[in-house]
């Protein structure tokens, strides 16, 4: 279903770097990110985290864990908004907030401080229309209906 899950994570200044890469964790466990320092328009110093998640009973377990660990409202606006966060490679981006994740809580957002996720999406031919057909295909069918 899943290829790859790439992840990228900003840590700035006032943050804990600790607490940050423990949040990531919390959505990724088995993440080892590199890390590469970075400076922000206003100059102020950051910390950007990037990796990817690969193999197959690991992607698997984050979708069945995702689907599983936000709430209903959130699980139908996510359906309702696949094609808005699909590009045209069957690539789908996703932010999951930092502070919920922390306390080992998933959240989408929309945009803000987050945990930026692109996953690729197993489909042949790689094209929008048929990830996200794959896609579709894991979401109850209660949300399906909804």
């Amino acid at each position: 279903m899943i290829h790859n899950i790439r992840y990228r994570v900003f840590i700035y200044e006032n943050e804990d770097k600790d607490k940050v890469l423990e949040a990531l964790l919390n959505i990724l466990p088995t993440a080892e990110p590199e890390a590469e320092e970075a400076e922000g328009l206003l100059e102020e110093k950051m910390l950007i985290l990037t990796g990817a998640i690969s193999k197959k009973r690991e992607t698997k377990e984050f979708l069945n864990t995702l689907i599983e660990s936000i709430g209903e409202d959130q699980l139908i606006k996510l359906y309702n908004d696949l094609d808005r966060k699909m590009d045209e490679k069957g690539n789908l981006f996703l932010r999951l907030s930092k502070e919920k994740a922390l306390d080992e809580e998933w959240e989408i957002l929309d945009g803000g401080d987050s945990i930026h996720l692109k996953i690729k999406i197993a489909a042949y031919p790689a094209k929008k229309e048929v990830a996200l057909k794959k896609i579709k295909e894991v979401f109850p069918e209660d949300i399906i209906n909804a």
